[in-house]
């Protein structure tokens, strides 16, 4: 159903994109009618192939078919955008007939723009953001723990092998003391490469590799055996005390419990006979805040928004993620989204590139700020 719509969405704006760039004095003057007409249908083509056989299979050809076909997805986006906007303004060229043309051509050039910025940024390494949380509880012995947590990185044909031992080597620099896999790690959609989680087995930290799994972990089939595969203890809707004094509990992706039908209390069964102590929650989507931090929680991670990944869309994933990304303050509780460390769809972000969080935490009289 997801596919449907979104292939009929895009091909909506492909057909306006290519409506409105007709009238163009510079493409009107420098492309003849068929060249015109074929180049609209060979990169709808590559959408849908990108879509339809890129997306659902592994291997060179359905890598390349998918990463043209999704960035094209994306030119379209904040292409279509600017184009509407000025068709708005001129009322589709009864206001200004005679500049509309041009006005129309000035916003191709901003969305072109905007396409190649969203590209770089997409296609740049992911930032690792840094903040200090202090937690009432928490034990002095464990003051300064150190927390990476990495969200969103759509292991598969975009996101392969060699991508992720860069990032290994980023959170090996971090010198952790945790390190957490926030769901969403495989896209889900082709058939699992076990090959591709070998960069994992670098990975070490003094309180263990932890993960929670995230929607896409069963789009296709269950992918969550492949978390031990890769060293990571998987926390399902169930917590440990890793150290004296500091709890670790996770919860199985909302979304997909909510799809499902499932009663949606994981957080109480997840955090129900700890012990004393600092607890710290991992919840792949970022709902359901307050209930953990009436439960004792006093640090929730998640991931899932992207932080919106290709702006403006952000303001409409904030209508069903009012916690888009960044740090916020729940009924005492501090609560920190990840924009994804990876990208979905599109290798391309517009404003902000992918991230990886470092978390350190202090105890009862330390400062809680956000650093870079």
């Amino acid at each position: 159903m997801f596919g449907t719509v979104l292939i009929s969405v895009c091909t909506f704006m492909h057909v306006y994109v290519f409506w409105r760039a007709a009238s163009i004095p510079f493409v009107e003057q420098h492309m003849s009618r068929k060249s015109f007409i074929g180049t609209a249908l060979i990169l709808w083509a590559v959408f849908f192939l990108g879509r339809i056989l890129g997306h659902s299979r592994t291997g060179i050809l359905a890598g390349v078919l998918e990463f043209l076909g999704m960035n094209w997805m994306a030119v379209l986006f904040l292409t279509f955008l600017p184009l509407l906007l000025i068709d708005l303004i001129t009322l589709f060229g009864f206001l200004m007939p005679r500049l509309a043309p041009s006005l129309r051509g000035a916003a191709l050039v901003v969305g072109m723009v905007l396409s190649v910025i969203a590209l770089f940024q997409g296609m740049r390494p992911p930032i690792v953001e840094k903040y200090e949380v202090t937690l009432p509880d928490l034990p002095s012995a464990l003051d300064g723990t150190v927390i990476v947590a990495l969200s969103d990185m759509h292991l598969g044909s975009q996101l392969g092998k060699g991508w992720l031992a860069a990032r290994i080597a980023q959170v090996k620099e971090q010198k952790p003391d945790l390190v957490l896999l926030l769901g969403d790690i495989f896209e889900g959609h082709g058939p699992p490469e076990d090959k591709l989680i070998v960069p994992f087995n670098q990975l070490s930290a003094s309180y263990g590799l932890w993960a929670i799994p995230g929607n896409h972990e069963f789009y296709g089939g269950s992918r969550t055996n492949l978390f031990e595969s890769a060293g990571f203890k998987l926390l399902n809707n169930t917590w440990v005390e890793v150290r004296p004094g500091l709890v670790l509990a996770g919860v199985e992706d909302l979304t997909t419990r909510s799809r499902n039908g499932q009663n949606n209390d994981s957080i109480s069964q997840a955090l129900a006979g700890r012990p004393p102590g600092a607890t710290i929650l991992l919840s792949h989507t970022p709902w359901q805040a307050d209930k953990a931090a009436q439960k004792g929680v006093k640090l929730m991670l998640s991931g899932h928004t992207h932080g919106g990944q290709i702006w403006p869309f952000g303001y409409l994933v904030r209508k069903r993620y009012p916690l888009l990304e960044g740090r916020y303050e729940v009924d005492k509780m501090t609560a920190i989204v990840c924009r994804g460390t990876g990208t979905w769809g599109p290798r391309m972000r517009l404003w902000h590139p992918g991230q990886i969080l470092r978390v350190t935490l202090r105890g009862e009289g330390g400062q809680s700020f956000k650093t870079r």
